[in-house]
C-alpha cells in the first residue's frame, strides 16, 4: 500500500471516529481502513474522550483488535440497536451501492448494517467507480456442498465464477461462518445490483453475496490534494 493510500486510509477513519457519541452502540468493520477505525475509538475511550460506547464487531479480525485495545463487545443477538455502523467497501457506484467481500466477511458485514440506524462506508479515493464488476469480484458465500451447483447457476447468469483459494493455507478460504466464497466476474459489470442481489440469494445453496444495495447512508472519502490527505463526505439523497 502506498503513502498517499494510508494517508486516505487514516483521515477518513479519523473522520469516522468523530461521528461516535457517548452512549452509542456502534457496528465495527472489517478491512485495513476499518481497523484504522477500531483503533482510533480505541484511542478516544483510553483517553477519556469518549463513553459507554459498545461495539458489535463484523468479523474474527475486528473482533481480536477491539478486545485487545479494551472496546467493550456485545454480540449481535445480545443488543437492541446498533446506532451507528462504520466500515469499509471494495466498490463503491455513483448511487451508493456497494461491493463488499474482499475479506470474506460480508454476511456479518451486512448483517450489522442492515442493523444499524445510520451506516457510514469509508474509503479512499480509489475504491470509487462507474459501474461495480469491471475491477472488483463480486464475492458469494456458498455452502461447501454446493459450491459447484451453484457456480453452474451463476455460469448461466452470466457470471464466471472461481472457487477462492487461500494463499498460505492449502485449499480454499473458509468463512467465519464455514462456508466457501465463489468470486464472480460478469463481463460487462453489473448494471442493476439490486435485482441482482436478489437473484444470486435466491439461488439455492447461497447464504449472502456482497452487493450491499440502499443500505450506505454516507460515504467519507479519503483523498489527496496538493498533497495533503483530506476527506470528502458524500450523503445519499432520498
Amino acid at each position: 500500500m502506498s503513502d498517499l493510500q494510508t494517508q486516505m486510509k487514516e483521515a477518513v477513519a479519523e473522520a469516522a471516529v468523530a461521528q461516535i457519541r457517548d452512549g452509542m452502540v456502534v457496528g465495527l468493520g472489517s478491512g485495513s481502513t476499518a481497523a484504522l477505525m477500531i483503533q482510533g475509538l480505541g484511542a478516544r475511550l483510553a483517553a477519556g474522550q469518549l463513553h459507554d460506547i459498545v461495539g458489535v464487531t463484523t468479523s474474527f479480525q475486528g473482533e481480536v483488535l477491539a478486545a485487545e485495545l479494551g472496546i467493550p463487545l456485545r454480540a449481535l443477538n445480545a443488543i437492541d440497536r446498533i446506532d451507528l455502523a462504520i466500515d469499509g467497501a471494495d466498490e463503491v457506484d455513483p448511487s451508493f451501492q456497494l461491493i463488499k467481500g474482499g475479506g470474506a466477511c460480508h454476511v456479518q458485514e451486512k448483517l450489522v448494517a442492515d442493523r444499524a440506524e445510520r451506516f457510514i462506508v469509508v474509503v479512499d479515493s480509489t475504491k470509487l467507480v462507474q459501474r461495480l464488476n469491471l475491477d472488483f469480484l463480486l464475492p458469494v458465500e456458498v455452502l461447501p456442498g454446493a459450491w459447484v451447483q451453484v457456480q453452474s447457476r451463476l455460469k448461466s447468469m452470466g457470471g464466471v465464477a472461481e472457487l477462492r483459494m487461500a494463499t498460505r493455507k492449502a485449499g480454499p478460504v473458509v468463512t467465519d461462518q464455514g462456508n466457501l466464497v465463489l468470486d464472480v466476474r460478469f463481463e460487462a459489470g453489473i448494471s442493476d445490483p439490486i435485482a441482482l442481489e436478489r437473484d444470486i440469494n435466491n439461488l439455492p445453496g447461497v447464504l449472502e453475496n456482497g452487493l450491499f444495495v440502499n443500505l450506505a447512508d454516507e460515504v467519507l472519502v479519503g483523498e489527496i490534494n496538493d498533497g495533503v490527505a483530506g476527506v470528502r463526505s458524500l450523503e445519499r439523497v432520498g
